[in-house]
């Protein structure tokens, strides 16, 4: 399958004038928009809700299995459990699934660049450079260019997995659905009236998301924030999750979530891994890295789908003594979306990783790098640092609000990476497009419940390891 650059439905035009004249003509809004409903073409708006397993021209089972490959074997089992458990942590571990699923059906061909991962959850709030709350996308692991409408149609679907796992009715769940779409529509059709730094500026600071709930809500959700906030910082951190040793700081073990690692593993991350994520940073924030000294390392296990994956949690101190700073080093692979569109740009998949987090979102921490420790690729972030991640228990009884929320941040990150007018022209005015995601999302939901009983099966029958942390 192949996609087209965004805005590109012609050749440039460069005029014969002075250098300083002359503008790349590659489009014009009337050719922009055209090229957006010539995609209609490619893909029936109303046939984005079609789905037929089929056609999908997969096992789900061996797709999940297959990532196993560059896992930390030990793990594995603890992935599988994790996966297990519900059919919403099933949906957040098969990001592969999905993405072969898209992929095996046709696209508009309108492409963005995607976050790749897009369900109701990666969507939260984190701090700026500046130190604002801002609400936004926050999990790049599969980011690659690809149709608009994937990211779109994942989010959609997990709206549904979540409300199944909340025993919300089809109803509520099919108008949730719905007030992501539209939203993103919505958000969409008033970038085709904005300027491209307008776009590239704008974004969602915490106090306008909290205009999106019931003012009856909006207490409980602002209380939660704060708390978070207060909590989720690297003083914080340092408070929970380490203790004095021989006057030292030590990261708390907990195994399997924390684990010590050999004295000869460490000198490799020092010297090898850290050295090499250093020299990712711009000349400033190498200025501003260099005032830290590295004290304690574990390794870790996070989230659902990236268990397996290598993860380091790496304590620094400033020459303060007063200042702690947590950085995470997880190991990169290739998007899952990768095998079926094009190579990524970046042969490295921790820079792959960063440069599509800069792409997408509004604002990015400031520590963010990469670096590898042998065959294996990593990309940096801080650990917490503000950063608020929703909970289903959160979210799910305000499942609409929420996912207007997320429906407008989506748009405003494609719009940053794609044309919003083209996209914009395929959507178009009526209800054909929402109605038929949400179809697509309904139905998708229903698979993913078939889906998730298919590796239960295999854990029962002995075929798939499996087993609690």
């Amino acid at each position: 399958m192949t996609t087209s650059d965004p805005g590109r439905t012609q050749e440039s035009v460069v005029s014969n004038g002075p250098s300083h004249l002359r503008h790349d003509l590659s489009a014009t809004p009337d050719e922009r928009r055209e090229s957006g409903k010539a995609a209609r073409k490619r893909i029936r708006r109303g046939a984005l809700g079609d789905w037929s397993a089929a056609t999908r021209g997969q096992d789900a089972l061996q797709t999940i299995l297959a990532q196993n490959q560059i896992r930390v074997p030990e793990l594995l089992p603890i992935r599988h459990h994790r996966m297990a458990l519900t059919p919403w942590n099933y949906f957040r571990g098969a990001a592969s699934v999905m993405a072969a699923d898209l992929a095996s059906r046709p696209d508009s061909g309108l492409t963005v660049q995607l976050c790749g991962d897009a369900h109701v959850l990666n969507f939260g709030l984190w701090a700026t450079p500046e130190r604002n709350l801002m609400f936004d996308l926050r999990d790049f692991d599969e980011t690659h260019p690809g149709p608009f409408e994937w990211d779109l149609q994942r989010l959609a679907a997990s709206l549904f997995v979540l409300a199944g796992q909340h025993g919300i009715r089809t109803p509520k769940a099919t108008a949730a659905v719905a007030s992501a779409v539209e939203a993103y529509r919505r958000r969409i059709r008033r970038y085709t009236e904005m300027s491209e730094l307008d776009i590239w500026y704008d974004g969602t600071h915490v106090e306008s998301l909290l205009r999106y709930f019931e003012p009856a809500d909006r207490g409980r959700v602002s209380i939660h924030i704060d708390k978070k906030k207060r909590h989720r910082t690297h003083r914080g951190a340092f408070a929970k999750l380490t203790t004095a040793v021989h006057g030292r700081p030590r990261i708390n073990e907990e195994p399997p979530i924390r684990d010590t690692i050999a004295d000869d593993e460490q000198t490799d991350i020092v010297d090898r891994l850290i050295a090499d994520y250093r020299l990712s940073l711009g000349n400033d924030r190498q200025h501003l890295f260099d005032r830290f000294t590295e004290v304690d390392m574990v390794r870790q296990v996070v989230g659902v789908g990236s268990v397996g994956m290598q993860v380091y949690l790496v304590l620094f101190e400033g020459g303060s003594g007063a200042d702690p700073l947590f950085l995470q080093f997880k190991q990169a692979g290739p998007s899952v979306y990768e095998a079926h569109t094009r190579p990524a740009l970046h042969t490295h998949h921790g820079e792959r990783v960063i440069a599509g987090k800069r792409l997408i979102q509004s604002a990015t921490d400031i520590f963010v790098g990469w670096g590898s420790l042998g065959p294996k690729d990593f990309y940096v972030r801080q650990f917490r640092d503000m950063k608020i991640i929703p909970s289903t228990e959160l979210v799910a009884p305000r499942l609409a609000e929420f996912a207007t929320a997320c429906g407008e941040t989506l748009a405003r990150a494609h719009a940053r990476t794609g044309d919003p007018v083209a996209i914009d022209a395929y959507m178009g005015r009526k209800g054909t497009f929402t109605q038929a995601v949400g179809r697509f999302a309904r139905r998708y939901a229903a698979q993913n419940e078939r889906d998730h009983a298919q590796l239960v099966d295999a854990i029962s029958a002995g075929e798939v390891a499996a087993h609690p942390m």
